[in-house]
């Protein structure tokens, strides 16, 4: 299955069915009168998360969801039906936007989360409704409200506990292949990562989930590349691990290189925590390591874990990390959510 997190759509709720004008002619009956009957509403657009979903392919291939029109009233004051609602199922992490591509509508984080999307117009009245002690025979009736039409824009954020961060052949692909069960491709080139990978991470049975973007290259906020497209799966990250190639003849420079990009970038993502790693150190000798070490630790003045992904050195200790910091990001976050919650007697 390809990987798609971001697709247009165009939605239109169902109009209202119009109102009938109609009289009783019925046999033996000495009154009639007006029985027009009402039309019925016209369908919904909603949007739900559902499980199973990781991806929004299906959207390629169906870009039109149109609800059903209400039917129209009829005689013997028999009410038109109501058109069939229409719901887009979209991956947990999906994101609406407005067609300005930035108002962001709806966010859809857990399973079962519901947005309407499009309300479908009202049904008309019959002339059964205007009957009044001056007006005993009424010949009007309301045709039925007009349905919504709308452009708007799906853009999926993968939901992870923690994202890779590098430059191209860092060694992120390696990390979670060592990791974990997932088989990212893998190869001695730049960018053959060309989407994102999950993987699930355990350490000290405890599991976490890992996110491997494309890597990011100077200049990825100004559209070269193909990183920066997928930078918006890592802001809902509680942690970022920041994997610097040892092997690198500019190792201060390349860990520069992505921190501008996160300023660049915006969204909040330079202020998440972050785990600084030098990956690839077996294939260092010990002082050349030593020296690397030092550069790296002086360029991002913070704790920097030696770490391969091909010998497993280190790997525990960054992981025990890791969960560390998505342990207390998680509980700060739940904190403030407490503290926002509405007091209820």
């Amino acid at each position: 299955m390809k990987f798609l997190d971001l697709a247009r759509v165009q939605i239109r709720s169902g109009a209202g069915g119009a109102g009938s004008v109609s009289f009783r002619r019925e046999k033996y009956v000495e009154y009639g009168g007006p029985d027009g009957g009402d039309g019925g509403r016209g369908g919904d657009v909603w949007a739900e998360a559902v499980d199973g979903l990781n991806t929004l392919i299906d959207f390629r291939y169906q870009q039109h969801f149109f609800a059903k029109n209400g039917r129209h009233g009829m005689g013997k004051a028999r009410t038109g039906a109501d058109g069939a609602d229409v719901t887009l199922r979209v991956p947990v992490g999906t994101e609406i936007l407005d067609e300005d591509h930035e108002t962001v509508i709806a966010d859809l984080t857990d399973v079962g989360d519901r947005v309407l999307l499009a309300r479908g117009g009202n049904g008309g009245w019959g002339n059964l409704h205007f009957k009044t002690s001056t007006n005993q025979a009424p010949r009007r009736a309301n045709s039925g409200q007009e349905g919504v039409e709308r452009t708007l824009w799906l853009r999926l954020k993968l939901i992870a506990d923690a994202g890779l961060l590098g430059l191209p052949n860092a060694g992120k692909s390696t990390f979670l292949a060592a990791t974990s069960n997932a088989r990212p491709k893998i190869a001695d080139y730049p960018f053959t990562t060309l989407h994102p990978n999950l993987g699930v991470v355990g350490v000290d049975g405890a599991e976490f989930v890992v996110a491997d973007i494309p890597g990011l290259i100077e200049g990825a906020h100004e559209g070269r590349g193909i990183g920066d497209r997928f930078l918006g799966h890592v802001e809902r990250c509680a942690v970022l691990l920041h994997l610097v190639d040892g092997t690198s003849d500019t190792i201060a420079e390349d860990w520069r290189a992505v921190i501008r990009e996160l300023e660049l970038y915006g969204g909040h993502l330079n202020d998440k925590p972050r785990v600084t790693a030098l990956n690839k150190v077996d294939a260092l000798a010990p002082e050349a390591r030593a020296a690397a070490v030092a550069e790296l630790r002086a360029a991002s003045s913070a704790e920097v874990h030696e770490i391969s992904g091909v010998s497993g050195e280190g790997l525990a200790e960054v992981l025990r990390a890791l969960r560390a910091e998505i342990a207390a990001t998680r509980a700060a976050e739940r904190a403030e959510e407490t503290e926002e919650a509405p007091w209820r007697p």
